[in-house]
């Protein structure tokens, strides 16, 4: 099946004939005849069948679904690493991201590098010892560098290196990172999986010797997902395909109208021939995504000007739903990060990142362009 089948479909109850997933919202399950799921913490038939979704769309073994996209990245690497192991990060990451792994793992004794923005800086990080886990972001978070998962993957294997892939911004429709040779995906569903900004969920797929281990742990930390968003992430995927397909293009669209814009000094988005990872954009996305990021001409203030006059795009600290949504990373997203971290990564004070929805080209490109000619 092809992928936008593979989102629709799901599998008829047994017993009720029910052609969508119930909620089974209860806590625990008759002995011994629910003996497979004993206690939701453990195992809840909605969510398997989140979980079993997951891992059709991305073409794995096993999936796994969590509390959160952070619940789904924490649980990973805590159950695949040990005090005295070696991890390589990339700096332009979700602030989030980057603090738990450098600011938690670090606590907890596990050795942390972070490369500068740039596939050359981490593949060549990669190339100079063994580590235990790789973590990328596929399309980094706010300034888009494009990962070379292909090249990275190569690498990793011959180092011996565990390679997780966080594919939020790319989804399954746009790119499979397992394809390229990647061990794990991991998912923010509550992004463009889930699709409309009405529930919070992690994902995690890959290879079975690997999920086994994640899935106990996730049992032991509790970081267990809720059946009722189980099933609204369920519901929100059985449009990814023809979401994605128009996300795509009106982000290329804005994109291309942004990078002509007077009040815009430049735009970040792979689908752009100035990108600088435009190349290798091509040749791992089947499509360019639905964010994109761009500078103002000015100052934070103008920035943020920018963001109180759209009128249609709401501004938010969210992304990946129907509805565009604009934010502010230096004082939302990123947040966390110090002056010297976000300067270290190329995240200026007038950046804006732009999560595109599906409303009309036209009325978004109005849009932007009213609040564009507010600031002088």
């Amino acid at each position: 099946m092809r992928d936008a089948t593979k989102a629709v479909k799901e599998d008829i109850d047994n017993i009720t004939g029910a052609i969508t997933t119930p909620i089974y919202q209860t806590t625990a399950y008759l002995y011994p005849e629910g003996e497979k799921y004993r206690y939701s913490r453990e195992a809840n038939p909605t969510v398997l069948e989140l979980a079993k979704k997951i891992s059709e769309l991305e073409n794995a073994e096993q999936g796994i679904a969590f509390s959160s996209g952070m619940g789904a990245i924490s649980t990973t690497a805590l159950a695949l690493l040990r005090p005295n192991n070696n991890v390589l990060i990339h700096r332009d990451m979700f602030g989030r991201s980057y603090r738990f792994f450098t600011d938690y793992l670090r606590s907890w004794g596990v050795s942390v590098d972070a490369s500068n923005p740039g596939n050359e800086n981490i593949i060549e990080m990669c190339k100079s010892k063994k580590y235990d886990l790789i973590f990328v972001e596929s399309i980094t978070n706010p300034l888009l560098r494009v990962i070379d998962i292909q090249e990275l993957a190569k690498i990793a294997k011959e180092q011996g290196s565990i390679l997780v892939v966080d594919s939020t911004f790319a989804t399954p429709i746009n790119q499979k990172p397992l394809e390229l040779g990647a061990d794990i995906v991991v998912h923010s569903a509550s992004k463009f999986l889930a699709g409309h900004n009405d529930v919070i969920a992690g994902l995690v797929a890959g290879y079975a010797k690997y999920l086994t281990i994640i899935d106990q742990m996730r049992r032991t930390l509790g970081t267990s997902l809720d059946p009722h968003a189980a099933y609204l992430t369920l519901r929100g995927i059985k449009t990814l395909k023809i979401r994605m397909d128009v996300i795509n293009r009106n982000a290329e669209q804005l994109a291309e109208f942004l990078e002509d814009h007077p009040k815009v000094t430049k735009v970040y988005y792979p689908g752009l021939k100035s990108h600088v990872d435009y190349e290798i954009a091509k040749k791992v996305l089947k499509g360019f995504g639905g964010v994109l990021s761009f500078e103002i001409r000015g100052n934070q203030e103008n920035a943020l000007k920018v963001m109180r006059s759209v009128r249609l795009i709401i501004p938010a600290q969210t992304l990946g739903g129907v509805n565009s949504v604009i934010s502010h990373p230096a004082t939302m997203s990123h947040r966390t990060l110090t002056l010297e971290e976000r300067k270290a990564i190329g995240l200026t004070d007038s950046l804006l990142r732009l999560s595109v929805g599906i409303e009309d080209i036209n009325d978004l490109i109005e849009d932007l362009d009213r609040a564009l000619n507010s600031i002088t």
